[in-house]
């Protein structure tokens, strides 16, 4: 059975992999609202980590680590691609900031004092091809 995706999914998708994590927040919340389970919770889980991202760019370490793993703990749920979407790819790439996060500590984060060699690699959404 193919889900029918919304038009808007696809845009808060373009939203979240250019960096408009505030943007993309309100896109997906408005989808999240309508929805019905599975997708209200896909949603939900893409939408968390989309807002995780938004509280990293103000630094604010506490709100990035709880929403990154909140949002991975409803993704799990799903198959590793889902709604043309490589699940497992935003997982990994989620768990693995969060991971670094727990490393670095709220202080470098709030004080802005990243290394270059800590450069934060950000997660994507990555689709899959139909084959």
């Amino acid at each position: 059975m193919t889900e029918i995706i919304p038009q808007e999914f696809w845009q808060g998708v373009e939203q979240f992999n250019s960096g408009q994590f505030y943007t993309c927040h309100d896109t997906l919340e408005a989808l999240w609202i309508e929805a019905s389970e599975p997708e209200k919770t896909f949603y939900q889980g893409i939408l968390q980590i989309a807002v995780a991202l938004y509280h990293l760019e103000n630094r604010n370490w506490r709100g990035a680590v709880i929403l990154l793993g909140e949002g991975s703990n409803r993704l799990r749920r799903y198959p590793s691609s889902y709604s043309s979407i490589d699940v497992d790819e935003l997982l990994s790439q989620s768990v693995t900031l969060l991971k670094t996060l727990q490393q670095i500590g709220p202080d470098k984060i709030t004080a802005g004092h990243l290394a270059e060699n800590e450069a934060l690699s950000l997660p994507r959404i990555v689709l899959v091809s139909d084959s």
